[in-house]
């Protein structure tokens, strides 16, 4: 039996430490059933989501795993909804949504973010929210990785 402690490691090593197994998922997708559209919309940079983020003219939609979320923290403002729930949440009800998310349901029309760690699962957001009628929804392609280097050195910036 492996320990536990073992396979998160091995789970953080393949989300963080190599592009290879962190794009694992991307065959699985254009063989699946599923028609995925490519999105349209471009990326956000780092100052054109912090802007937004500030004058709160979208939702943010942080779709790592919730280990990840506690482990190495979050962009501020971010609503946590895991890949896996992605298609499921943005299909639900409001009142479900809210008491799952504790935040209103986005409506097709609002702008939507979506992040993970460096742009790959929150790409394949973007194709399921673009694939289910969400037309302004964007991801931020640079993710938790670029986000916490911008941030640490705009804080040693100041200092």
């Amino acid at each position: 039996m492996v320990p536990l402690r073992l396979l998160l490691w091995s789970a953080r090593w393949a989300i963080l430490g190599s592009a290879d197994s962190a794009l694992w998922g991307v065959k699985s997708i254009k063989g699946s059933c599923h028609n995925f559209c490519t999105a349209v919309s471009e990326d956000v940079t780092y100052e054109e989501l912090k802007n937004r983020l500030n004058s709160k003219s979208i939702m943010l939609i942080d779709v790592r795993e919730k280990w990840e979320i506690l482990e190495y923290g979050k962009i501020p403002g971010s609503v946590n909804i895991p890949l896996a729930e992605v298609s499921e949440a943005l299909q639900m009800n409001p009142k479900a949504f809210h008491e799952k998310y504790n935040e209103a349901k986005p409506s097709r029309s609002d702008r939507l973010v979506f992040s993970c760690v460096a742009g790959v699962r929150s790409k394949k957001a973007l194709d399921t929210a673009i694939s289910l009628g969400f037309s302004s929804a964007q991801h931020y392609a640079g993710g938790w990785k670029e986000w916490a280097t911008y941030e640490c050195s705009e804080k040693k910036e100041r200092n």
